[in-house]
């Protein structure tokens, strides 16, 4: 998988969570608007919605956190690999095995496989912390 394609899928993640909050806020605006015209159920159901919402942020943040890990793996990994290519008289040690199964004993030297992937818009969007997701303030002005 290259950057461009990594990016392009970001990007997508990036749409599909700014629909869903639309979809939210249009769907919170047509209950009020009927809790204002006075139908009781309303109510009730604006404030089911505000749970939704609350869970589908909290969905947001995780898929952030997952993003932010997998990015901070890559860039240790692409150090590890620069290290390891500066000083080549030193054999790179062994790593264990993780969690997932993956060693980091074939990942290469240099670090040129990370080099567009850390510098891409998904690498950049990640070491500035951006999230995504329907975000607190979006809650709020709806409910």
């Amino acid at each position: 998988m290259d950057t461009e394609t990594i990016d392009q899928e970001y990007k997508q993640l990036q749409s599909e969570f700014e629909d869903a909050a639309k979809s939210v806020q249009e769907f919170a605006q047509k209950l009020q608007s009927a809790a204002d015209g006075g139908d009781a159920n309303a109510k009730e159901w604006l404030l089911d919605l505000k749970q939704v919402a609350l869970d589908i942020k909290d969905e947001q943040m995780q898929v952030n956190n997952l993003l932010t890990a997998l990015h901070q793996f890559v860039a240790n990994a692409s150090q590890q690999a620069q290290q390891a290519q500066q000083a080549p008289q030193q054999p790179m040690p062994q790593q264990p095995m993780g969690r997932g199964g993956l060693g980091m004993g074939g990942m290469g030297g240099g670090g040129g496989m990370f080099g567009g992937f850390l510098g891409g818009g998904f690498g950049r969007a990640m070491e500035m912390g951006a999230g995504i997701g329907l975000g607190q303030d979006l809650i709020n002005s709806i409910f």
